[in-house]
């Protein structure tokens, strides 16, 4: 099976995170954390800054590395590695290519959300990583 290597970001402003809602694809309509393909000869923190401009027309810092997440969607292996990351000018207006709608949630809210599958894992142990750290409610 053939492996797909991506980065996410899991992008941070005080208590929230921001999702994306594709617009394209298997996946259209489900939400997930932006980011995309690391190209040949990039650094996955390369890539995701690149990723990010592109999708969100946003420059990124990239920070603390949270997990790869490893899973098996049925034509290909996908292995993501997810950041924490804030935006560098958090006053702009987002103007999206891959997806149609974004959305800031709160970190642990327990709305739910129709998570492209690889994604919810994703979300609960960026979760549990922030509340750890006392920067996000608890249930």
């Amino acid at each position: 099976m053939k492996t797909v290597k991506v980065v996410a970001a899991i992008l941070q402003k005080d208590q929230d995170i921001l999702i994306a809602r594709r617009n394209y694809g298997d996946y259209s309509g489900r939400w997930e954390f932006p980011g995309g393909k690391v190209e040949e000869g990039e650094t996955p923190e390369q890539a995701l800054k690149r990723e990010i401009e592109e999708e969100l027309e946003e420059e990124i810092s990239v920070g603390e590395y949270l997990m790869t997440r490893e899973y098996d969607y049925p034509s290909f292996h996908l292995s993501m590695r997810c950041y924490f990351c804030t935006l560098l000018h958090p006053e702009s207006r987002m103007r999206l290519s891959s997806h149609d709608s974004v959305r800031w949630i709160r970190v642990g809210d327990r709305e739910p959300i129709d998570w492209i599958d690889a994604d919810r894992a994703i979300y609960e142990r960026a979760v549990q990583v922030l509340q750890q750290r006392g920067m996000a409610g608890r249930d």
